[in-house]
């Protein structure tokens, strides 16, 4: 007989979010179901519809749960690009990988792709949030910047690779651009200031 360790809801949700987000790297948005990450974590299907309600609960969880976590890297990589410790290319380079590497560029279509119409939502609040919370929000130059990169990431991630290839551009085209961006728009901010 196998003993299960107890875990709080708060410790069960979380080790949940962590397995879908592992299967949402491994095999893609089609992959994080109720029933593969409950066999990833060992608990019962029922166990995760208590905590989410449905596999687009589960989504939709996951979607707020990578853009929380994301924009916090996000965030710690802006403030230190502005101290001098960082660069605007790790900006550029965390948000691509957000959407590419980490699965919310493939999660958000699926999801939207999957009739789940507020999909986008958690993700839309973690940007707005950051926004704000780097104080950027009273400048139309970082939104647009923000705006931009985002949507930028979003479509590398989506379509890039091909498309690089079929215009004979190196993959990295879409993150250089996206770095010229960021860097003209800070040299904007510091002129508008």
């Amino acid at each position: 007989m196998s003993l299960r360790k107890r875990l709080t809801p708060v410790e069960s949700r979380i080790a949940a979010l962590e397995a879908a987000r592992a299967l949402l790297i491994e095999t893609g948005p089609q992959g994080v179901t109720l029933k593969a990450v409950a066999g990833r974590i060992g608990r019962t299907h029922a166990n995760l519809l208590h905590h989410f309600g449905s596999a687009s609960g589960l989504q939709k969880e996951l979607a707020r749960h990578l853009a929380e976590t994301i924009c916090a890297s996000i965030g710690e990589a802006v403030i230190a690009s502005r101290s001098g410790f960082g660069s605007p290319r790790d900006v550029v380079d965390l948000t691509f990988d957000a959407f590419d590497r980490e699965g919310a560029g493939a999660l958000a279509s699926w999801m939207l792709l999957s009739g789940n119409e507020d999909a986008l939502d958690p993700i839309v609040d973690a940007i707005h949030d950051l926004v704000v919370d780097l104080g950027d929000y009273g400048s139309d130059t970082q939104r647009g910047t923000t705006l931009t990169l985002t949507l930028m990431a979003l479509g590398d991630a989506l379509m890039g690779g091909p498309l690089s290839l079929a215009l004979e551009l190196p993959r990295t085209a879409a993150r250089d651009r996206a770095e010229a961006m960021l860097v003209e728009g800070l040299q904007k901010s510091r002129v508008d200031q």
